[in-house]
């Protein structure tokens, strides 16, 4: 009898086809689906595209989240559009002000055993209930709604085996810090990451959702955590004690790759701008000035991370040149604080509350003054994220966060002069349940409320069987989707009108971008080092791209979230087989394909040529043929309709 572990378990129970072998193609029962309001206008747009007249899935929940500051009618009105289309559809809706997608979708909907695709990128924070959750384009959103399948490469699985407790002023903040350190932005490429072992026995809940959430940071397809009796705890706290199942692996089961992790042997540490995986021990950058302390975010989300932030404090207050930001990540921890007293320890010491929501995190308010270091509890802190252009923001625990907001410099928490703060988790919190909006029970005809900024999907034409045209830009390796199309309050109102979002793309690389691909009126080429895509799941920074004229991406590699973006929205992606070709292109350059009007999967390699430097160079192929027809079809959604007749 073979020996399971976690995360073969949880495929195994949704397989619907293929065998669970490394690389082998997978189709999975997708049990809930989860979007926020970044992302999920465009699931809406697309649903609507796809002729969908209500959602299939177990259970769909719609979150705003993300766009709450109402500086003009744009994001209101999203607001509106999308509290009409999950009546319209049936989906389940989160009012602005509830919080953040992720804890409070753990909060009220996650169950162990389950299956969950999200429209954003951190919905791999699930994995800490023991669900398989995994972050997707809203195009594999929308169809994950309506029940089709998702189709997925047999990852392989990373086990991680933790032993040992964390010293006091370490948290878990610090071990997904020191995965970082080892496994870089790609380590776990096509990985699911499984945690085991005897370390977890006093990790709660909340504290593996800060791990789970940020092991898209190293390239993973998702973790996981058995369902043990810190699950149960959680779930009995949600007065949703009878939704939990225990799960773990199966004893003696084995891991494709292995990791050890002794917890009492860790540090606090810290990520260095500007990239998750710059890890360092905190002591090593000890002294450098400090002007703004952030805590909250979906890495760190749970009411700990607030309250022990709150006791530190206590009695105590952050230098006058010091912006000490809370964003509290749901109603429930709000509603918390305000009960231990713990919400009056930090306003008294000179904290600034903000918004339940994602807020500065996204770029969404709070950005940090130019020239100046900021500390900050979320997942990334790519360049220009926070809202400020040059900024210099660091990853780091709620610790070492607020001890260095008190200091007004990066300080190891652990040099702080008073015993660590007794902290213990309270036995019921708030029902959040009451406070989303319910699907109907019985469909009503509803008409989807758009106002003004809110566009129609932009129909995309087939390709062509020549694609002839010039690199219209040529970049290096660890673009992230932030760099191809930004978020924060001036971009993110347009996430929900392409024309107008399609403005901004590239806008950080080059802001000439735009105008030149406009100009053009002629196939476009991308040319791209490793990693491309590294980073949020958005869809945009792919459906932009292809707005503007880009037929064909050119990469040492891509990630697998932006390569299905890409496809979806029909770009051709190739890679190279020699990287040394990389210098064989140049911006501006003429290329040229021939005959992709005979195009398969089964091609190893195609021929481009590049005219402009009178050079053949010969691209690898890892399309499949379903690949192939859906980028033939121009996108998903023709390829859809297509086959369908739709």
């Amino acid at each position: 009898m073979s020996r399971l572990n976690l995360a073969e378990k949880l495929i195994e129970s949704h397989l619907i086809s293929g065998k669970m072998v490394p690389g082998e193609v997978l189709q999975l029962k997708i049990d809930q689906v989860l979007s926020e309001d970044a992302t999920g206008t465009l699931v809406m747009l697309e649903l609507e595209a796809l002729g969908a007249r209500s959602v299939k899935a177990e259970l769909c929940a719609q979150y705003v989240d993300h766009n709450l500051l109402k500086a003009d009618h744009r994001n209101g009105d999203d607001h509106v559009f999308l509290e009409s289309a999950c009546r319209k559809f049936g989906l389940w809706y989160s009012r602005p002000g509830n919080g953040i997608s992720h804890p409070v979708h753990m909060s009220c909907f996650g169950i162990p055993g389950k299956t969950m695709l999200g429209a954003d990128s951190h919905t791999c924070a699930a994995g800490s209930l023991s669900m398989l959750a995994m972050g997707a384009g809203g195009i594999e959103i929308a169809l994950a709604m309506i029940g089709c399948p998702l189709t997925l490469v047999m990852p392989k699985v990373l086990g991680v085996y933790l032993e040992g407790n964390l010293q006091s002023w370490v948290s878990a903040k610090d071990i997904i810090l020191e995965l970082l350190r080892r496994y870089t932005a790609s380590g776990c490429w096509n990985k699911i990451v499984e945690y085991h072992g005897p370390g977890l026995k006093n990790l709660t809940a909340m504290d593996r959702h800060v791990i789970a959430n940020m092991g898209h940071e190293m390239g993973a397809i998702t973790s996981v955590f058995p369902a043990d009796d810190q699950v149960r705890f959680f779930l009995r706290q949600q007065s949703r004690e009878e939704d939990f199942t225990e799960l773990s692996a199966d004893e003696g089961a084995t891991y494709d790759e292995e990791a050890f992790i002794n917890l009492s042997e860790l540090e606090p540490m810290i990520a260095c701008p500007s990239r998750p995986d710059k890890v360092v021990k905190v002591k090593e950058v000890s002294g450098r000035p400090v002007s703004q302390s952030y805590i909250g975010s979906s890495a760190n989300p749970g009411l700990r991370d607030f309250s022990i932030p709150a006791l530190i404090v206590s009695g105590r207050h952050v230098p006058d040149n010091m912006s000490f930001d809370i964003n509290p990540s749901s109603r429930q921890v709000l509603h918390g604080l305000i009960q231990s007293g713990d919400l009056e320890r930090l306003i008294g010491a000179g904290a600034s509350l903000h918004d339940t929501g994602c807020g500065g995190c996204i770029g969404m308010g709070q950005a940090p003054a130019s020239g100046h270091n900021s500390l900050r509890t979320v997942p990334r802190n790519f360049p220009g994220r926070s809202g400020t252009k040059e900024d210099q923001v660091y990853l780091c625990s709620p610790e070492t966060a607020t001890v260095s907001a008190l200091t007004g410099k990066i300080t190891d928490p652990r040099e702080m002069e008073m015993d660590y703060p007794v902290y213990e988790e309270p036995e019921t919190l708030l029902d959040m349940r009451p406070l989303m909006g319910a699907p109907q029970e019985i469909p009503v005809k509803v008409e989807l409320k758009k106002g003004p900024n809110i566009k129609k999907l932009p129909v995309m034409e087939k390709m062509l069987s020549v694609i002839d045209g010039p690199v219209i830009l040529k970049v290096e390796d660890n673009v992230t989707t932030d760099d191809i199309i930004p978020a924060g309050a001036e971009v993110l109102p347009m996430w929900s009108n392409i024309p107008e979002l399609s403005r901004h793309t590239f806008s950080r690389i080059d802001n000439s971008f735009y105008e030149r691909a406009r100009e053009i009126e002629e196939d476009l080429f991308l040319v791209a080092g490793h990693n491309l895509g590294y980073g949020s799941g958005r869809e945009h920074a792919a459906i932009t791209l292809r707005y503007l004229g880009v037929r064909c991406v050119i990469a040492k590699s891509v990630t697998l979230p932006y390569r299905k973006n890409l496809i979806d929205h029909g770009v051709l992606i190739l890679t190279m087989g020699n990287e040394s070709d990389y210098q064989f292109f140049g911006e501006g350059d003429r290329l040229q394909f021939f005959d992709l009007a005979s195009l398969t999967g089964d091609n190893t390699y195609l021929e481009l040529k590049n005219l402009s430097r009178n050079k053949t160079i010969w691209l690898r192929n890892d399309l499949s043929d379903r690949e192939v027809e859906v980028i033939k079809f121009g996108g998903r959604i023709n390829y859809i309709k297509g086959v369908s007749g739709g």
